[in-house]
């Protein structure tokens, strides 16, 4: 349940928290599998556990999520295997070279014959609604798969009025300050990883992993390029990659954070995954917070 990658979005409005309601509408939209003749399949999961049947889960007012995805995997070999015969066939018959278009729509009628042979594959993306922050907390690293779960939300909630929780342009300047190691989110701090790129049509791009920010070889590339992406972290808390377009990845909890809990053993599933939610919804909430400060604030040299 620790989360690995986010996706932060900010509400203009407050949800309700009433869980009763917010359970009843993802149940409408609950998760069934896919039939023979389905490619894709989406809908609300259990958050917690398989055993623990709620589409919703509250802890200290957070209210948890889980969209479940399940999709038909089929190789472009096994098709194009598939089509070439079928286009050679086609081909002797009409005496001429298939369109663009025939060729498409052969495809399609392949891929739909080959449907119920397919295996599938299924993903869990898990959230949580902070109402006393008034922001959703999406477990992916994936911008359109964030927005796969806001639109479900919408969907069943009626009104999901979303927006990202950063100003890019200000958090565009504050990354070239953030690899000056200056002004740094409070409990922060450099990390060893940094990308940047030209913000020219060729958009040279480095990388430096495992490595000293400070040094000059480092530095010497924010004179032509902008930082797309930094490594933060807190000496006893968490870890993460914060991107020019606001997305988290690389989460990491430090073992002493995750560890807290070890004590209470796993017989009470329930509580144990409440006292595991509260370490983590603390500790990433209030880096976000700083995060969100620091990037609100006046950039000074």
């Amino acid at each position: 349940m620790w989360f690995k990658n986010v996706r932060v979005y900010t509400l203009s409005a407050p949800l309700t928290t009433d869980l009763a309601v917010w359970e009843q509408a993802l149940s409408e939209f609950k998760f069934t599998p896919l039939s023979a003749q389905e490619a894709v399949k989406v809908g609300f999961s259990f958050p917690l556990h398989t055993s623990i049947q709620h589409y919703s889960h509250a802890c200290q007012e957070i209210i948890f999520f889980a969209l479940k995805r399940q999709e038909k995997i089929l190789p472009a070999a096994v098709i194009n295997e598939e089509m070439q015969p079928k286009i050679e066939a086609m081909e002797q018959e009409k005496g001429r070279s298939l369109s663009r278009k025939e060729k498409q729509s052969l495809k399609e009628e392949l891929q739909l014959a080959l449907l119920p042979r397919a295996f599938s594959r299924s993903s869990l993306t898990q959230g949580y609604y902070d109402p006393s922050n008034q922001w959703l907390v999406i477990n992916s690293s994936s911008a359109s798969k964030a927005e796969d779960v806001l639109a479900l939300l919408r969907k069943a909630l009626g009104s999901l009025p979303a927006l990202p929780w950063l100003d890019n342009h200000k958090l565009t300047q504050q990354l070239q300050f953030w690899l000056q190691n200056k002004e740094l989110p409070k409990g922060f701090e450099q990390g060893a990883d940094v990308e940047l790129k030209a913000p020219d049509e060729g958009g040279a791009k480095v990388k430096f992993s495992n490595h000293l920010l400070t040094t000059e070889d480092v530095q010497t590339h924010l004179e032509d390029k902008l930082v797309t992406s930094i490594s933060l972290q807190q000496p006893d808390g968490l870890s993460l990659q914060i991107t020019d377009d606001g997305g988290i990845k690389k989460l990491k909890f430090h073992d002493l954070l995750t560890a807290e809990n070890d004590e209470l053993g796993w017989d009470d599933l329930v509580a144990r995954l409440d006292a595991d939610l509260i370490l983590m919804t603390s500790a990433l909430n209030q880096a976000l917070l700083n995060i969100r400060q620091q990037i609100g604030s006046e950039n000074t040299d």
